[in-house]
Parts: C-alpha cells; sequence; structure tokens
C-alpha cells in the first residue's frame, strides 16, 4: 500500500499539491546513478542516453553504494527528492558485467525493475558514427519488432517495452510536425537460441533524411547514428497489483466522452448508426404519372356511349310493331 503523508504546515501542504497526480501529466524526468564499480562502457552509453533523452534527463557523476534488488530505498530518495519516474543505474561486476538496471517509479516508490546486461562486442558509442546527428529534444518515432514484445502473458519482453516505452516517449502533443520527425528508435527480439539463452534485445537509433521526390510526398531515407546496443535480459521484478491499479487509474477528464452510434474502423473512417422510427406504408406518397390519369373527356365519352345504346333498343322495339311493356319491380 502507498503511504499517506500529512502536512504540518502550509508550505509542506503547497509542496505536496504540487506532487499530486494531474489530468495531463507532464514529460517524467529520467535520472542517470552510477554504483560503486562501473566500466568506460557505461559511461559511454549513459551520455549517450542522456543525449537522446534531454531535456527530461539528468546524469549524475557521483558513485552510489546502492544495490536495487536488495535494498531500494536510496532510489526512493532519489526519485522523491529530484521528482523522478524513471531511472538507470550503472554497475559493472565479474558476476554481473557491464548491468543495466532499468527502474520505474509510482509516488515516490518503486514500481517495477528491469535488469538488462550490455553485450561488449557489438556496442557502439553515439561518437563511433560518422555524420550529422539529430536535434535535441525531438520526440522519436518506436518501433518493436518480435513477437517476443506482443506476448499476452506479461513476461520480461513485455515489460522491457513497456519501460523503453515510458523512457522515450517524452511529452503528449496535440500536433506533430514532420520536420521534427527526425529519430527513429528499433528493437528487435528474436527467437530463444539453441542452448537455452534467452533472446537478446538489439537496440538500433536511425535518423531520418527526407528530401525532395518531385511529388507531394517526400522521399525517406534513414541512416544509423547510434547508439547501438545488445541486451542480455537478467533479474526482474514486476509491479504489485494494487499498485499498479494504482499508477494505471485515469483521472475523469481525461478520457474522450463516447458517442453513440458512432464507431471507426480499422482504416479509420468513422462509420455512424442512424435509428428512424417505424414508418406508416399507409400515408407514403407515391409519385403520380400523368398517363396513368383519366381525363374528363373519355368520362363523358363512355357516359353517352352508355346512353346511346339504350335509346336503339327501345327503338328496335318499336319499328318491330310490337311495344314491350316491361315490367315494374316492386
Amino acid at each position: 500500500m502507498l503511504r499517506q503523508i500529512k502536512p504540518k504546515n502550509a508550505r509542506s501542504k503547497r509542496a505536496l499539491a504540487k506532487q499530486e497526480p494531474l489530468v495531463q501529466e507532464n514529460a517524467k524526468t529520467a535520472l542517470f546513478l552510477k554504483g560503486t564499480s562501473s566500466s568506460s562502457l557505461l559511461n559511454d552509453l549513459f551520455m549517450d542516453l542522456h543525449s537522446l533523452k534531454r531535456p527530461h534527463g539528468i546524469r549524475f557523476t557521483k558513485k552510489n553504494p546502492i544495490h536495487p534488488f536488495e535494498d531500494a530505498s536510496s532510489l526512493e530518495f532519489f526519485s522523491e527528492k529530484n521528482d523522478a519516474s524513471l531511472m538507470v543505474f550503472g554497475s559493472h561486476s565479474k558476476k554481473r558485467p557491464h548491468s543495466m538496471t532499468w527502474v520505474r517509479c509510482f509516488s515516490g516508490q518503486v514500481l517495477d525493475l528491469l535488469e538488462l546486461y550490455v553485450v561488449q562486442e557489438t556496442a557502439r558509442t553515439l561518437q563511433q558514427f560518422k555524420g550529422e546527428k539529430c536535434k535535441v529534444g525531438v520526440k522519436p518515432l518506436l518501433s518493436f519488432s518480435g513477437s517476443q514484445f506482443e506476448n499476452p502473458v506479461s513476461n520480461q519482453y513485455t515489460l522491457a517495452k513497456s519501460m523503453f516505452v515510458d523512457f522515450f516517449r517524452g511529452a503528449e502533443t496535440q500536433t506533430i510536425d514532420v520536420e521534427g520527425l527526425q529519430l527513429l528508435i528499433s528493437f528487435f527480439a528474436g527467437e530463444d537460441g539453441e542452448d537455452g539463452q534467452p533472446a537478446k534485445i538489439q537496440m538500433r537509433c536511425w535518423r531520418i533524411i527526407t528530401t525532395r521526390s518531385g511529388q507531394k510526398v517526400p522521399r525517406v531515407e534513414v541512416e544509423e547514428m547510434g547508439p547501438r546496443i545488445d541486451f542480455r535480459v537478467g533479474r526482474t521484478r514486476e509491479a504489485d497489483e494494487g499498485v499498479l491499479k494504482e499508477a494505471l487509474k485515469r483521472g475523469k477528464g481525461s478520457e474522450a466522452k463516447p458517442r453513440k452510434n458512432v464507431e471507426t474502423d480499422i482504416v479509420g473512417d468513422k462509420i455512424g448508426r442512424i435509428h428512424l422510427g417505424r414508418q406508416d406504408l399507409g400515408e407514403l406518397q407515391t409519385r403520380k404519372m400523368k398517363g396513368l390519369k383519366r381525363g374528363r373527356d373519355t368520362d363523358a365519352e363512355d357516359d353517352g356511349a352508355e346512353d346511346e345504346d339504350v335509346i336503339s333498343e327501345e327503338e328496335d322495339d318499336v319499328e318491330s310493331g310490337v311495344e314491350l311493356k316491361r315490367p315494374r319491380l316492386a
């Protein structure tokens, strides 16, 4: 359970009010911490990750005797002191070489942990790639390839995907300038090896280049800009169900109100449904054809023909010399 802190004065009350959850959250700040023993490779990669995270990143150079999986109180202190919910802790030892521990916090407490080991043979820093780099503060495009990330059951790869999305997504925006899409970060996880080793997570960073194509849509090219990192998955600690449910809770005003009878298909088109009342077919106004109407001249001709027939019968009876009297009908 999350601890409740009661303010003792007006100053502490204002400080706690600033830390309360917002309907529209700010961009998450990330801390980069080092352990008592670190390697030059981790220091270089920390500088590269910090450059990708700027301006929402803080890098500490002092060594800290922290063991995240044994005692997380120091991490919680750093999180509350700097108002940061993301941390990357680096350490190096013979048992766990080039270790990066990705930490996610909620309300000043550690939510979950993920330990990743950097493969030294394939690691390349940002400075080892020649060419122009992307600007500071750009919003990256994220790509995840591999069936490991789409597993419906929560595992170490789904946790890694959630960590990376929280770390690199930046601030939420309503509009995006196409010129600002300069960075693509892709993550790939293959199948497990034949020797039973878990699959590596390959991280690649690409710079997006747009050139003129003579058409309305520009030509898009990508160029690797670094860093290039391959991770081996280590220890994990998943979040507690109660705390995770509290962390995923959304405010009342954040969700869009659903519109009745309006849906969106896979393509993105809006489909609406209209409900009509029961229609009375007796009052239905049909189209009147002029050719189907009976004219007045036609009705008069029909009446005259009937009268002539009756007169001709009476004349025939008189001319024959016999006058027939018709019986009266009572």
